[in-house]
């Protein structure tokens, strides 16, 4: 073999040996994903949120280096990281119809950054329904209090507020919710409060869906004390208003009550309360010819219009003759020692009337047997 044809096929192996044999350097490979995985409760891009319900973040194989969630005008909502960064958790409820945007950053566990993000809106309702509760914070009342939960509009689905109502009590104590209109739900126990009595009422209504598209605009809560127990026996045909405290008599008063051969001046049978005291009331009833008539140490039992308060000016009927319009007289003297010992709360028995109040006139509540009062539970 000549040298040259020798040259050529060293050079072809050497070409072969470098194509065939040869190892090629190693392709590029993927980064690895992050391991921590940031989830959202509600999920992000959900819609039509109820912005009552808990809202949270939380990072699996990693922890929150910054988290925030802000409304659409850009205002952050309160909320708690946990010590171990793991979750967060808002600590105010949400607003309705809004847009909420989270942001920030979690690291892994594998020394890699995730960036926290996603946004969601909250439902807008038709309407919002606003709601109060009686007896207020701190009230000292009587035994007789009702508790009142009052709506400005209507209630379509009252299962759903009832079930929201919560009551708690010091002692126990049996009583019951009850919808005395489609604006009003009260809770009263069974029996008066036990004197003393420490309260507290809850009302989850933010959220809530009243039906007809309608949701309550804000939670309610009230804690409140029942003082002494103190009840008027008022016997219309004793003449006198008997004040019984703590299971003692403490007052007797010579008293006149209504007219009692004319229904329409009758103090009517019936368990009511001191609903509120005025130390002056302006009096019209325009059927028996008076307007403006000033009584003081006046303290109202009945929307229909019946009072304890003085009337002097009657001073000779006073533990005689009823001839009132209705309402119970003292004189100037007993009222205000009367006025001063009531509270709102406090029950008046009134008995041996010709008549009985019908149960139409807030308040009511006292006016129902246990019976009645129970079938007009939503649950």
């Amino acid at each position: 073999m000549s040298s040259k044809l020798r040259l050529l096929w060293t050079a072809l192996a050497a070409v072969l040996l470098i194509s065939g044999c040869g190892t090629s350097a190693p392709e590029d490979r993927a980064p690895a994903e992050p391991v921590a995985k940031v989830s959202f409760e509600p999920g992000a891009g959900a819609a039509e949120v109820n912005p009552a319900v808990p809202v949270k973040a939380g990072v699996e194989r990693g922890r929150f280096d910054s988290v925030q969630l802000t409304n659409g005008e850009g205002k952050q909502v309160e909320g708690q990281l946990a010590p171990d960064g793991k979750s967060w958790q808002a600590t105010t409820a949400l607003g309705y119809g809004k847009t909420y945007t989270w942001s920030g950053q979690a690291t892994g566990e594998d020394g890699k950054q995730v960036p926290v993000q996603g946004s969601f809106t909250t439902l807008r309702p038709q309407r919002t329904i606003r709601a109060t509760i009686n007896p207020t914070d701190e009230a000292e009342v009587g035994i007789a209090m009702p508790i009142s939960v009052k709506f400005d509009e209507p209630v379509q689905d009252k299962a759903a507020v009832q079930r929201a109502l919560n009551v708690q009590t010091s002692v126990p104590v049996e009583g019951a919710w009850a919808w005395l209109s489609d604006r009003q739900v009260d809770w009263r126990p069974k029996e008066y409060w036990p004197a003393n009595t420490r309260v507290s009422v809850s009302a989850k209504l933010y959220g809530l869906a009243y039906g007809g598209g309608a949701y309550g605009l804000a939670d309610l809560t009230t804690d409140f004390n029942i003082g002494r127990a103190q009840i008027v026996k008022a016997d219309v045909n004793t003449h006198r208003l008997v004040v019984v405290r703590d299971g003692e008599q403490v007052a007797s008063y010579a008293a006149s009550y209504g007219e009692e051969y004319d229904p329409g001046r009758n103090t009517p049978n019936g368990t009511f309360i001191i609903m509120e005291k005025n130390p002056v009331e302006i009096m019209d009833n325009p059927r028996y010819g008076y307007r403006d008539v000033r009584k003081t140490w006046a303290a109202r039992f009945s929307n229909h219009g019946e009072f304890i308060h003085e009337n002097q000016e009657n001073a000779a009927a006073l533990g005689k003759v009823n001839n009132s319009h209705g309402c119970i007289n003292l004189s100037a003297a007993d009222a205000k020692k009367y006025y001063d010992s009531a509270l709102i709360g406090d029950p008046v028995e009134v008995s041996g009337s010709a008549s009985s109040m019908p149960p139409q006139y807030d308040v009511y509540d006292w006016l129902l047997s246990w019976d009645q009062w129970q079938a007009k539970s939503a649950v």
